[in-house]
Order: C-alpha cells, then sequence, then structure tokens
C-alpha cells in the first residue's frame, strides 16, 4: 500500500537527532498558535492560573519530502510524533505538569511542512492582582520558547494574524466565572548576560471575573445591614431598644465576615478593596453603637444628674438646632422659660411657707376677713392647738419641697432629653453623610473598573 511504502521511504534512513535541515547555517522557522479552550482555575494564594489551551506548531523537515506521483498521488501523511524531529519548545512559566491527552502523530506534507496540534492543560505562574476583586481583570503571560537552541538555529514567528489570534473565541467555554477578553500575542529576544540570542514569542491572556454572584453574596448583604443601621437611628433616643438593635446588627454583622471569610482571595501580597469595605463597614458599626450609648447616657433620667451647662444650651438648643433645621425648637424655648418660671413660683412659694410657719395664718385669710384680729377665745384655742397646726405645716411643707425637687429633677431630665435629641439629630446626619461618601467613593471606583 502506498502509505506502508512511503513511510518506509520516509523512516528508513531518517535520523531524529539532528536538526532537519541540509545546510547547518539554515534557520529553522517554527510557526506556533494558541486557542484558549477553557479556564479552569484561577488560585489567587498560590499565584497559579491553570488553563485548558489548543496548542498548534509549524515548521518545514527537509527531509521528509517525496513526489506524490510516486506514492499514488499522497500529499499528506501522519507519522509518529516520536520518530521525526520536534523542537524543543516549552512555556517558560510551568509550575507544574498538566494533565494533557497524549496526541502521538504528526502531520507531514510532501514539501516536509509538518504540522504538530495538540491540547494541552497548562498551570503557570501569573501575577494575580486582586485589589479590584470582584471587578478584577487578570493578564496573564504564555512564553514559548526553544529550551536550548538559539535564533540562530530556531526561530519563532506567529501562525496566524495578530488580529486574527485576538479576537479568537470560537473555542472557548465561557460559562465559567472567568470571560476571555483577548489574547495578546508578542515577539522578542532574549538574551541572558550578553550570550546568544533566544527567540520568544509571549501570548498575553486576558481575563476579567464575572462580578454578579460576589455582588448579590457579598455586597448585598453588607448594604442591607449597613442601611438597617440607618433605620435604627429613628428610635426614640431615651428609649434602651436601639442599643440592643445595635448591639444585635454588630453581631449579625460579625458573624457575616466569618462567613464570607472563604469566599474573599487571600494573597500575601495585598488585601483586596473588598476586605477594607468590610472591616469600614464594621467600623462605622462601631461608631454607630457608640453614639447611641452616648445618647442613651445624656436623656437617661437619674437623681442627681446636674443641669445643662447654658454654653450647651446655647451651642446645641440654639445654633445647631437652628442649622439642622429642626422644627420643634419652639418648644425648646417655651419649655426653658416654663422651666425658669417654676423656679420663680417655687421661690415665692418658699417665701409665703416661711411667713405661714411663722404666722400660722395666711396674709389672704386676714383680707377675707376684713384684716380683723383674732378675738380672746379664738386666739386661746389656736394657741391650744398650735403643736398640731405646726407639726401639719411641717408636713406640708415637707410635701411641698419634696414635689418641687421632683419637678426641678424633671426639668432637668427634660433639658437633657432636648440636647440628647439635638446631639443625635446632628451625629446621625454626620454618620449618614459620612456613609453616603464611602459608597458614593466605593461605586464610583468599581464602576470606573468593571468599564476599563
Amino acid at each position: 500500500p502506498a502509505l506502508r511504502r512511503l513511510s518506509r521511504y520516509l523512516l528508513s534512513r531518517y535520523q531524529k537527532g539532528t536538526r532537519p535541515v541540509r545546510d547547518w547555517r539554515t534557520t529553522t522557522n517554527v510557526a506556533i498558535d494558541l486557542m484558549v479552550y477553557a479556564i479552569l482555575s484561577v488560585d489567587e494564594k498560590n499565584q497559579v492560573l491553570t488553563t485548558y489551551i489548543w496548542y498548534r506548531q509549524h515548521w518545514t523537515d527537509e527531509f521528509l519530502r517525496w513526489d506524490p506521483a510516486r506514492f499514488d498521488n499522497l500529499t499528506q501523511i501522519s507519522l509518529p510524533a516520536e520518530s521525526i524531529w520536534v523542537p524543543d519548545i516549552l512555556i517558560n512559566e510551568f509550575v507544574d505538569v498538566g494533565k494533557s491527552p497524549p496526541v502521538p502523530y504528526v502531520y507531514v506534507g510532501h514539501h516536509g511542512e509538518v504540522q504538530n496540534l495538540k491540547p494541552i492543560q497548562v498551570m503557570t505562574a501569573c501575577s494575580l492582582d486582586i485589589y479590584n476583586f470582584p471587578f478584577d481583570v487578570q493578564n496573564c503571560s504564555l512564553t514559548f520558547t526553544s529550551w536550548l537552541h538559539h535564533i540562530r538555529d530556531i526561530n519563532l514567528s506567529l501562525w496566524r494574524q495578530p488580529e486574527l489570534v485576538k479576537f479568537d473565541r470560537s473555542v472557548f467555554m465561557n460559562q465559567g466565572e472567568w470571560e476571555l477578553l483577548y489574547v495578546l500575542s508578542h515577539f522578542q529576544e532574549f538574551s541572558v548576560k550578553s550570550s546568544d540570542s533566544y527567540a520568544e514569542m509571549k501570548f498575553y491572556v486576558v481575563i476579567r471575573r464575572r462580578p454578579l454572584f460576589y455582588t448579590v453574596s457579598l455586597l448585598l448583604p453588607s448594604i442591607f445591614l449597613m442601611v438597617m443601621d440607618i433605620v435604627g437611628f429613628y428610635l426614640p433616643p431615651n428609649s434602651g431598644e436601639r442599643v440592643s438593635f445595635k448591639i444585635t446588627l454588630l453581631l449579625g454583622y460579625s458573624v457575616f465576615l466569618i462567613i464570607v471569610s472563604d469566599t474573599l482571595p487571600a494573597t500575601a501580597v495585598g488585601t483586596p478593596l473588598i476586605g477594607v469595605y468590610f472591616v469600614v463597614c464594621m467600623a462605622l458599626l462601631v461608631i454607630s453603637l457608640m453614639e447611641t450609648i452616648l445618647i442613651v447616657r445624656l436623656v437617661h433620667k437619674q437623681d442627681l444628674q446636674p443641669h445643662v451647662p447654658e454654653w450647651v444650651k446655647r451651642l446645641l438648643l440654639e445654633r445647631a438646632a437652628v442649622l439642622l433645621c429642626i422644627r420643634d425648637r419652639k418648644k425648646f424655648s417655651q419649655s426653658r422659660t416654663q422651666s425658669s418660671d417654676v423656679s420663680r413660683q417655687v421661690e415665692s412659694n418658699d417665701g409665703a411657707a416661711k411667713a405661714n410657719r411663722y404666722g400660722c395664718e395666711d396674709p389672704r385669710d386676714r383680707e377675707a376677713v376684713g384684716g380683723a384680729t383674732p378675738t380672746p377665745a379664738f386666739a386661746g384655742q389656736a394657741e391650744e392647738g398650735s403643736p398640731l397646726t405646726h407639726g401639719i405645716l411641717r408636713e406640708m411643707a415637707a410635701i411641698r419641697q419634696l414635689l418641687e425637687k421632683r419637678e426641678e429633677f424633671r426639668d432637668v431630665a427634660r433639658e437633657w432629653l432636648q440636647v440628647g435629641y439635638v446631639l443625635d439629630v446632628l451625629l446621625f446626619r454626620a454618620y449618614l453623610v459620612a456613609v453616603l461618601a464611602y459608597s458614593v467613593t466605593l461605586g464610583t471606583l468599581w464602576s470606573v473598573w468593571r468599564d476599563a
């Protein structure tokens, strides 16, 4: 048969140990091509990229030529790859032996063109930048070069046009986490310490992560918890429920961070921005809890609570209330006027109490009887009942003082409640501005990175 005769004719005196050129000055040109089939894994911790590629080589073997007319017009034959000379082209970034299926044959044309096509699972080292996670774009290189032969012996070139290689996604399986953007190609000469040069063909595989899964599972729960923290400021400041609510949110966020810690990529080089985002959100929750504790401490009713200082009243109840556009700030001035009236009334009542204590008679009662002096008989009865009357008056004075002191405590508590309310509004708006500015900054950065 023609195939057997041609195979015996080509391999009978073939020597695969030497480069297949008749003149040793002739350079063997090897054209290579690459198509990305799948992105298998991206290990950020170990900085390793695992891809599955279709790799093709093409070179001319001057000792594998024949006349098709002598062999039944055969123009192409497949020969065992181990029986002929194959260039020693490797990938510089190899870090482990891939699980590639063996392809034992190569195609040979009657002019000596040899085509070596094989799929390769490539595990290569790659400098992975995870700062923009989950909107990161990775650029990993695959450098093909002859490990031994210089450029004057083996030269490399690109099989197809660079534009065709760049946007070729015909065989790419794009249903995973990573999306192939393009493949760039670049030829260069490489030399070590002014020695002979080597030919290198670099392929830059540019991939982008699909962020939808991480947006739903990481960003949205964190945003919801922060929104609930902001809504918690609408609870009354004098109620203890706000503290327990904030503590529950802080505990829930801590559990959330423990759950998502395995999802975030970890490297020894740097930390992704989303990790910084979670830490800052945790800090904001702690600040919110501290603000709540401060407000509850101010408005909590205590018997030994001092009066509100005048500078605090002027600063918060007057100026800050105007700046914050608090609608019921008129009530603050009314309450302060009422408290001052109550204090003046208390002082006048104290004077009347002293007069009654010594005279045992109200001047208004004298006016009611026309200012007449009591009769001797009535005076004697008053003198006889004076111990009982004095005791009753003392008890009434003590009750009045207790009620006045309680009213004073209520006025003090009311003033601190007003101060706490204004301070709560002030801190809430400052906290809201900080959260909004932080969210807008991160959203802008991630939008720029996603569209870049």
